[in-house]
């Protein structure tokens, strides 16, 4: 099949919207291999991939170790029985315990399914019913993710959601503080914000905010989905503050790049609930030997090789020049922020973020804008890239940002 034939395919029984948009923006290029931190497509072009799957590709395309160990278990076992305890689950809930110093986890398929089991052990625990999250968060698209979401675009034609859910300014400490009361199971936010822009917040945030969810006596969920197994420059970002939540939520990196996976990880007080009631929340495939197999090689390959500190050495010098290179555009970009190899570059309009998109793909880059924050490029390579992935994505930014520079003069006249 040639690559219009597959585009045509995914139009007619896949999403026609999303390929009309693809299309459009100059993005319909088809998956063809992956290696490392580098795409091809269908027609043999090599792309850096500087977005990494939102995070997913931590390790990189086909890590080695990831991909072996995967193929050890599909040949043994890749499904459990579900009757009999499945040994990788078990490995994998000690190394990520050891790892992160959270005593349980549970496994799941993704992380809105995360994110919902979080949510339910925050009640069945704590035996309260309501919820704080924040503006421009994004936790998911399943009905209790989407709820403590903040962004309402994306809300408003499902209600009703989730009743009791309060939705605060992120950063904010004191208007939390106003918010919180004793109905409240948990506080969700994100150490940093992914889908909201790459929002840092001030120093000091997150420790005020264990503080206030302490005495209030309710739970800290901390969602480190995108921000964690070395995202930041540490294995997770709470620990940028030294803070520990009651529950956590891990996915994306934690399956190697090669197998989905969702992680719940507790504190022993947290996971009373599921203590007392062993059975009252399960998945048929969550946990299974595929996935966990994947979550062992992956966390033996970022902890054993400290993969986090290549992400703060990479992650300091690509911010530094990439914001050379924004001050060179006042007028295109407002702000280039970030931490390790999450970084966000804030466009003065949000009609620049798709036409930026396109630019950094004809220089063989791959970015994408975040869905909360259209204004916002991406960009979050494997934490695995060098000098060479470096001067690779600068080049591309540059001649990205002078056609863009262009394309706005062009269109003022």
């Amino acid at each position: 099949m040639n690559p219009d034939e597959i585009l045509q395919k995914y139009h007619d029984h896949i999403n026609p919207g999303l390929a009309d948009l693809l299309q459009l923006g100059g993005l319909a290029a088809v998956d063809d291999k992956a290696e490392g931190a580098y795409v091809w497509d269908a027609d043999g072009n090599k792309y850096l991939d500087a977005v990494g799957g939102y995070g997913v590709f931590g390790l990189g395309h086909r890590p080695p170790k990831v991909i072996e160990k995967v193929k050890e278990t599909l040949d043994k076992m890749p499904l459990a029985s579900k009757i009999f305890i499945n040994s990788c689950e078990a490995e994998l809930g000690e190394k990520l315990s050891e790892a992160t110093g959270y005593q349980y986890f549970m496994f799941l398929n993704s992380g809105s399914e995360a994110v919902e089991t979080a949510l339910k052990l925050a009640r069945l625990t704590t035996g309260k019913t309501n919820f704080i999250g924040m503006t421009n968060a994004y936790h998911g698209v399943t009905f209790g993710a989407l709820s403590v979401s903040g962004r309402d675009v994306y809300k408003e034609p499902f209600k009703p959601l989730l009743p009791g859910v309060k939705i605060v300014p992120f950063g904010d400490a004191e208007a939390l503080a106003n918010a919180l009361d004793d109905t409240v199971a948990a506080v969700i936010v994100e150490p940093i914000q992914g889908e909201g822009g790459v929002n840092v917040p001030p120093p000091g945030y997150l420790k005020k905010v264990r503080q206030l969810c302490d005495e209030a006596g309710c739970f800290l969920i901390l969602d480190e989905i995108q921000t964690g197994m070395g995202r930041t420059g540490k294995l997770l970002a709470e620990e940028w503050e030294d803070v520990k939540a009651d529950i956590v939520c891990l996915g994306k990196a934690l399956g190697g790049g090669v197998v989905p996976i969702g992680a719940v990880g507790a504190t022993e007080t947290a996971w009373q609930g599921f203590i007392d009631n062993p059975l009252i929340h399960e998945s048929t495939f969550g946990g299974n030997p595929l996935a966990t197999s994947a979550g062992i090689a992956a966390v033996d390959e970022i902890v054993g090789k400290q993969i986090w500190n290549n992400a703060h050495s990479t992650g300091d010098k690509l911010l530094s020049a990439l914001r050379s290179e924004a001050e060179k555009y006042p007028h295109l970009i407002k702000e280039v922020r970030g931490r390790g190899l999450l970084i966000g570059v804030e466009m003065m309009e949000e009609g620049y973020g798709l036409p930026m998109m396109g630019f950094m793909l004809e220089e063989k880059t791959l970015v994408a804008y975040t869905l909360n924050n259209p204004r916002v490029i991406r960009i979050e390579p494997p934490l695995i890239i060098g000098d060479e992935e470096i001067q690779w994505l600068v080049n591309a930014f540059q001649k990205a940002l002078a056609k863009l520079d262009k394309l706005a003069k062009d269109l003022e006249v």
